[in-house]
């Protein structure tokens, strides 16, 4: 009874009858309005009024609750704003004037911290975009196709921005993600190009190798097989490593075929005198130091095999003449050592490479390699002072002339190594720099 006389003071308060009418009264700039009639006695129509005032600010006391308690506040102001509109027309008596000022403070708060957000957003999609942009000059696809996922994923997760710069926003950075994938499609595109020029080059070389592979032109053909291999070298590209593995076998094979019968061409000639006899030894040793230099060209693995073939069979070519014996033997012994060299440094080179992330680039490698071998000199020359100095220190005795010889045999084989190596920096250097 007490809430009933209650609302019935509210009502007398905010509303009137007249006639058979129920009246509200004047509020902020609204006139007096009609909100509907009486059906029953004036008290039971002021209280029904009163009541659905209390229903209409239930619904205000719940929304503003709701933002109050909500993050995403911004989600509420349009329900904010209909209410607001509501109290224009609703029919009941109350103090509409408190709730429009609530809604409207309400508003006002909501307004505020969506401006604020908005320019957050802009803040953190400007930064993306410039983010995206960055990438206008890389080439490493991969990597930058991850990130342009992540750029995308925190873009679609940030919210939006003015209304005025939604479309300059999205534009920016749609532009820039374009850019990356049109730039990418026509790298692969270059690319596949590429790699086809190269494999008919080298579909080129393996035919004039097998068209020579059956050749009686010793001499000759060595000459022609040897400016193949370097034309191979030369080549370039990057085949898919069946493919590429599959073109070298068959460009491999066409030229051991020509030097097998190279060498048994030499060896079906040792009856001979013994003038024509040391020149075919010296034949089959030059054509051993032509192959061993040839496999620098070959992958690592298949060139210390094929070295150490080349060593056992330089060993049952019987002997050459002095002065061209001591040549090519140095000239064999450097391919040899070149190859095993480089083998070492290769198996050092990939015990530290990280097994995860991108393929270090040409000029990465060259660096890595060369600053092993320049640390490995550094290590030789160590070594090879240290027996110079014990050498120097051996008194003229006659009992001393066996260790004499080992020490400087030693420090020989050092001053190969270290040659050797210096060697390979500058093949390699032109090899990178092909």
């Amino acid at each position: 009874m007490e809430q009933q006389e209650q609302l019935l003071n509210q009502a007398r308060q905010f509303g009137y009858i007249e006639g058979d009418q129920v009246w509200l009264r004047p509020f902020m700039d609204l006139p007096a309005r009609q909100v509907g009639q009486v059906k029953d006695t004036e008290d039971a129509a002021l209280l029904y009024f009163a009541q659905r005032f209390e229903g209409f600010r239930g619904k205000v006391d719940d929304l503003l609750g709701r933002i109050e308690e909500s993050e995403n506040k911004g989600s509420f102001l349009m329900k904010a704003l209909h209410l607001k509109e509501q109290i224009a027309s609703y029919d009941a008596l109350g103090d509409f004037t408190e709730l429009h000022r609530r809604l409207t403070e309400a508003e006002e708060h909501i307004r505020t911290l969506v401006a604020r957000n908005r320019e957050k957003n802009l803040a953190t999609k400007v930064k993306l975009i410039e983010e995206a942009e960055s990438l206008r000059d890389t080439i490493d696809w991969q990597a930058g196709g991850e990130k342009l996922k992540e750029l995308r994923q925190a873009w679609i997760k940030t919210g939006p921005v003015s209304k005025e710069l939604t479309d300059e926003m999205e534009t920016r950075f749609q532009a820039a993600i374009e850019d990356f994938y049109v730039r990418k499609k026509a790298f692969q595109a270059d690319k596949k190009a590429m790699t086809n020029r190269a494999f008919e080059k080298y579909k080129s070389l393996i035919h004039k190798s097998e068209a020579l592979q059956n050749s009686d032109d010793w001499e000759g053909t060595t000459a022609q097989l040897k400016q193949l291999q370097q034309e191979w070298k030369e080549v370039g590209g990057s085949l898919p490593r069946k493919t590429a593995n599959d073109l070298w076998t068959r460009f491999r094979a066409a030229h051991n075929r020509f030097f097998d019968r190279l060498k048994e061409h030499i060896s079906s000639k040792r009856s001979e005198a013994k003038d024509q006899y040391m020149d075919d030894n010296l034949g089959r040793k030059r054509a051993l130091v032509a192959e061993a230099e040839a496999l620098l060209n070959q992958p690592m693995h298949e060139a210390v095999a094929r070295a150490k073939e080349l060593q056992a069979a330089w060993k049952k070519v019987g002997p050459v003449r002095g002065p061209e014996s001591d040549q090519v033997w140095e000239q064999f012994l450097a391919a040899c050592d070149k190859v095993f060299e480089l083998s070492s440094l290769e198996h050092y080179i990939r015990k530290r490479q990280p097994q995860e992330g991108p393929k270090p680039s040409g000029q990465e490698q060259y660096s890595q390699r060369v600053a092993a071998l320049r640390e490995f000199i550094k290590y030789d020359r160590q070594e090879q002072d240290v027996l110079q100095e014990n050498l120097g220190k051996l008194n003229d005795s006659p009992g001393n002339d066996a260790f004499r010889t080992m020490l400087q045999s030693k420090i020989r084989a050092f001053e190969r190594k270290i040659r050797t190596k210096n060697e390979l920096i500058e093949l390699l250097r032109q090899r990178y720099a092909e």
